[in-house]
């Protein structure tokens, strides 16, 4: 049996379950996730450990994500009509993945919502027709198995460190109002780099892959947002690890969106993945 149908059917038997979050509870976290294309859907300890995040959660209102597949200036956002079909961004997969559906509820109240939440200067655009690529679906039918939740994806204008804190923190508010904000990555993406050894898993992960993991893990518990804005000049490993950045920067909209940024976050998700870093965390 294929390792997300063997995982499917208790996950919705307990996200169907899942209380929702209302009125008068507290903030959501904001958070960061290692979204792990569609080989996540092949590492049942992987799913079993976002799943068990989104558990340990009100069930939102609904679910902004910012994806490091979505690079785009002006500022934008998907389409917001229920079922709004995916974007299969990703080749030579198994064909089922590019069978799997997202059926996600209307979004229309928080499009207007996050269009309201940013300045004159920065206009929303919203498409017609683009639905969510797979740094966002994928994660999510994890955590959301039913697809009961509303979703929205953000573009990402620029990979700026200081203009991204700005844009999480205009979203901030979105989090006392149930609304999830995500920013989706990886913490490391030297795909480029990686050796045989790695994809079989028969070596530890490459050096470069994890002193920038350890260097990003003592930056967030220590809450220093000045070393990860620095990372350029700073970070171990970095030309391996991220060859291109855009897997990294959404790591500071979640920080922006943060009540203090400088909160150490909780790392939820460690370890390896075909020598990738994993690491995903949490902030309040």
């Amino acid at each position: 049996m294929h390792p997300f149908d063997a995982f499917l059917p208790a996950a919705l038997a307990a996200s169907g379950t899942q209380p929702r979050w209302a009125d008068g509870d507290a903030a959501l976290p904001s958070l960061y996730l290692s979204h792990g294309a569609p080989p996540l859907f092949e590492d049942a300890g992987w799913m079993d450990q976002l799943f068990a995040w989104a558990q340990r959660m009100p069930k939102p209102k609904a679910v902004l994500i910012v994806s490091a597949h979505w690079e785009s200036a002006p500022l934008s956002l998907s389409a917001p009509a229920a079922g709004t079909p995916l974007v299969y961004d990703f080749g030579g997969f198994d064909p089922r993945y590019y069978r799997m559906q997202y059926r996600t509820p209307d979004a229309s109240w928080l499009a207007r919502r996050v269009a309201a939440a940013m300045p004159a200067t920065e206009p929303v655009h919203t498409h017609a027709t683009r639905g969510l690529d797979h740094g966002a679906w994928v994660p999510l039918k994890v955590m959301y198995p039913h697809g009961d939740v509303p979703v929205l994806q953000l573009s990402m204008p620029t990979h700026d460190p200081d203009r991204l804190l700005a844009l999480g923190a205009r979203l901030r508010d979105l989090r006392a109002e149930g609304v999830l904000v995500v920013g989706s990555g990886f913490m490391t993406h030297g795909l480029p780099y990686l050796r045989r050894a790695d994809f079989l898993g028969t070596a530890p992960a490459p050096g470069w892959s994890r002193d920038f993991d350890a260097w990003a893990a003592e930056a967030l518990a220590a809450g220093d947002v000045a070393a990860l804005a620095d990372y350029a000049r700073t970070a171990p490993g970095l030309p391996y690890a991220h060859p291109t950045v855009e897997h990294f920067t959404p790591l500071f909209v979640t920080l922006g969106a943060a009540t203090a940024p400088e909160t150490p976050a909780a790392t939820t998700i460690e370890g390896f993945w075909m020598g990738l870093s994993r690491r995903s965390f949490q902030v309040a």
